[in-house]
């Protein structure tokens, strides 16, 4: 664990991997040391923005050296169902390159429990863990120009939903309706470090 200032109101924490951020944000969300107020989880860091009024951060690192990471993500976070229609233009690759059939990939992704473990790559774009390792999948060796808001991926070992016409290089296996990100919305995304996914199939 090390930690880096940032300025005058952040305090950086780089961690061994995303499961020790994931244990760690769980446990600093439950109870923040005094002076931080907001949590920003990475794929290998977790930010803490700080109060400058109030903050000490010398203090504050101490007591987060101090927390006992949490097993895991978070276990109480909301949960939310997302409808996918499973006729993604790279279902097919993602069978071939897993040794699965299409309907199996489609029953690993929605048998199970995804959390998001940070945000990134644009407004509402939400990194989806914990998902089977079977379906991990490099991302496409050429990206495509646009992709569809509402597309669902797999790249890593993550999932994820463009919340908007966009680049991307990730595996499309679906697509959804539901509006991930909209400003008029609070808060505008739906897809929040600690939110639990389940992926439902839609005709």
């Amino acid at each position: 664990m090390r930690f880096l200032r940032c300025a005058d109101s952040g305090l950086l924490i780089e961690l061994a991997d995303l499961h020790a951020v994931q244990a760690l944000y769980a446990a600093l969300a439950e109870a923040p040391p005094e002076g931080v107020t907001d949590l920003v989880p990475a794929a290998r860091t977790l930010l803490l923005h700080l109060d400058p009024q109030r903050a000490d951060a010398a203090r504050i690192e101490a007591a987060v050296r101090a927390v006992e990471p949490r097993d895991g993500a978070r276990t109480h976070g909301d949960l939310l169902r997302v409808p996918v229609v499973y006729d993604g233009a790279d279902l097919a690759e993602v069978a071939k390159l897993t040794g699965l059939t299409e309907r199996e990939v489609v029953h690993r992704h929605t048998s199970a429990e995804w959390t998001v473990a940070f945000g990134g790559f644009a407004p509402g774009f939400g990194y989806l863990a914990g998902g089977p390792a079977e379906l991990a999948v490099p991302r496409r060796a050429e990206s495509r120009t646009k992709v569809p808001p509402g597309s669902v991926g797999l790249a890593g070992a993550f999932s994820g939903i463009y919340p908007r016409e966009s680049p991307g290089g990730w595996q499309l296996i679906g697509r959804t309706d539901l509006e991930i990100w909209r400003v008029d919305r609070d808060p505008p995304a739906l897809l929040r470090p600690g939110v639990r996914v389940r992926f439902q199939e839609v005709a």
